[in-house]
């Protein structure tokens, strides 16, 4: 009986902690952002400490907008190319997806989790793809600011 009680309290702390989402929250996912790591269905995980592209959010009012990857530079730059991923946003049942659409696939990724300089996305596979906010590098002593 405690096992049972037991259980239940903590499927309940789990989900009433769980993040929601708001509208209003989505603004937070435009700009740079680096995978910091990648959690697996089985609970292991893949750690990047060292990313050589960010992706670049970018969604509007209209919850609409574009993913594209961009690779930083040493003086503060981002190298960028044509390619982009269209994405609308849609809010489902107290869940937020992001629906992905280019000229060869179209697939979805939950919104779980959103702040200021963190975000996660949980794909189709079962994997939680963890961010936090990039910022520009620059290893240049001229004492300019960064792009």
């Amino acid at each position: 009986m405690k096992n049972i009680v037991g259980f239940f309290f903590v499927a309940f702390l789990f989900i009433s902690c769980q993040q929601k989402i708001k509208p209003e929250d989505i603004a937070k996912t435009n700009g740079y952002w680096e995978i910091e790591k990648v959690v697996f269905e089985d609970g292991k995980s893949k750690d990047y400490t060292v990313n050589d592209s960010y992706d670049y959010f970018q969604i509007g009012k209209n919850n609409s907008g574009f993913r594209k990857k961009v690779m930083p530079q040493l003086d503060g730059t981002f190298l960028v190319n044509d390619t982009q991923e269209s994405v609308k946003v849609r809010f489902e049942k107290d869940k937020v997806f992001f629906d992905y659409v280019t000229s060869y696939a179209k697939w979805s990724e939950e919104l779980t989790a959103i702040s200021d300089d963190k975000m996660v996305f949980l794909n189709a596979e079962k994997k939680e793809y963890h961010y936090k906010k990039a910022t520009p590098i620059n290893i240049e002593s001229d004492g300019k600011k960064t792009k």
